[in-house]
């Protein structure tokens, strides 16, 4: 089995060849280093997509705004894109995963623990450390910090849509709707585009797209195979 490939884009030259050596003995992975986003933004170019980005919150580059991130996550063709900073605040957390972040590890967080964490999401969760997952969300359209966009999506998903049906209804790429889907699955607290969609139903959402209307019922979710797997997100 080829190893996996892991981009560290850290600030902080001594930080950053710590954690690659361990990194690549604990998890017999081959770990790319970066110590800004123009140098993550060549790596991605030269070497092709990785299987995860861990992204320094105070990379050169990044601020203001996490500006590179929903570019970083496009450029690695929608493979996690992962916050990695010390003691980040919950707004910024949830900015980025409406940019596209799969989660946030720690930087104050045990050196086992943040194997576990890559672990965890290199199978396709989400992470996000459990005192920000009880965080109210903060204020947005929905009173559970979704986006406008985030509803269209959701309303796709309660529908038995798949990502290529939601994206051209709403005339944007199959990669953005996998964003929007993990990060509806953070806000929710939920694990898959599955158990998003229960929640949905049970929330009250509307359960059809504006344009070619499908009923939502819970036969169309389940006849659905992407969503019945839980694995397409």
């Amino acid at each position: 089995m080829p190893k996996k490939r892991i981009a560290l884009a850290e600030n902080q030259c001594l930080v950053r060849e710590v954690i690659a050596a361990y990194l690549a003995t604990q998890m017999d992975a081959e770990i790319l280093e970066a110590a800004s986003v123009e140098e993550l933004n060549d790596l991605i170019t030269s070497q092709g997509p990785v299987d995860m980005i861990l992204l320094d919150l105070l990379l050169p580059g990044m601020m203001p705004g996490l500006e590179a991130l929903e570019r970083l996550v496009e450029m690695n063709k929608g493979r996690p894109v992962v916050l990695f900073a010390s003691g980040a605040a919950p707004n910024v957390v949830i900015e980025a995963l409406e940019k596209g972040a799969v989660g946030y590890v720690d930087k104050s967080q045990g050196a086992r623990s943040l194997v576990n964490a890559i672990n965890f999401i290199l199978a396709g969760e989400t992470y996000l450390p459990a005192f920000l997952r009880l965080t109210p969300r903060r204020k947005a359209t929905d009173e559970r910090g979704l986006t406008p966009k985030e509803l269209q999506v959701l309303t796709g998903l309660t529908g038995g849509l798949m990502n290529k049906e939601i994206a051209q209804q709403l005339g944007i790429t199959e990669v953005t709707v996998k964003m929007h889907v993990r990060a509806i699955c953070a806000k929710l607290n939920v694990k898959n585009r599955t158990q998003a969609a229960m929640v949905a139903s049970q929330f009250g959402y509307a359960t059809t797209v504006e344009s070619n209307k499908r009923p939502a019922t819970s036969e169309s979710v389940a006849s659905n195979p992407a969503v019945r797997s839980g694995l397409s997100v």
